[in-house]
């Protein structure tokens, strides 16, 4: 069985190296999320501000891309979205710091839809307390359209069908946060 979960391990780091090294960063994040990135509400009193994040290596034929934040380790039975933005225009290669308010976002044209929290923009991290450290898998995603077709109202599980059924590449970053 172990060596099924190492076939498994080396063809999906395969599909990033056929990408060409589409790699995504942030000189925000060191592993470690912090109150900054926390969220402000449900009992946890962060400032709620998204990391800055940053990608390279994007393949060839890449209309857009995507982002997504997602928590696997949420108590739901099927995990918490944190922040869904697409429709960023391919000539972008960052998110600055806080972009993710939406308030503050309008410089780049791109779509914040909603979050496992109901509201638009970034929903920042906020495990339950003493629960065991949780991970937050930030995924860009480089698409071969220009537009998903959807809007700030689509859900995460819409914008997720989307993007599968047109990503060429992807990366992700994993955080972890504990209260």
């Amino acid at each position: 069985m172990k060596i099924i979960h190492w076939i498994a391990a080396f063809m999906l780091s395969g599909s990033t190296l056929l990408a060409g090294g589409f790699t995504l960063y942030s000189h925000d994040l060191a592993g470690q999320l912090s109150k900054t990135e926390e969220f402000s509400g449900f009992g946890c009193d962060g400032a709620n501000i998204s990391p800055e994040l940053h990608w390279s290596d994007a393949p060839s034929g890449t209309k857009s891309f995507a982002i997504t934040v997602y928590d696997p380790d949420a108590p739901t039975g099927s995990g918490w979205w944190h922040w869904v933005v697409f429709n960023i225009p391919s000539s972008i290669n960052a998110l600055p710091t806080d972009f993710g308010n939406v308030s503050k976002s309008a410089t780049i044209a791109a779509i914040q839809s909603i979050t496992d929290y109901g509201k638009t923009g970034f929903g920042g991290a906020c495990p339950p307390k003493g629960d065991k450290a949780h991970r937050y898998i930030f995924t860009v995603y480089a698409l071969g359209v220009d537009k998903l077709g959807l809007d700030e109202k689509a859900s995460p599980a819409l914008v997720g069908f989307m993007l599968n059924a047109n990503t060429l590449a992807k990366a992700t970053l994993v955080s972890y946060y504990q209260r």
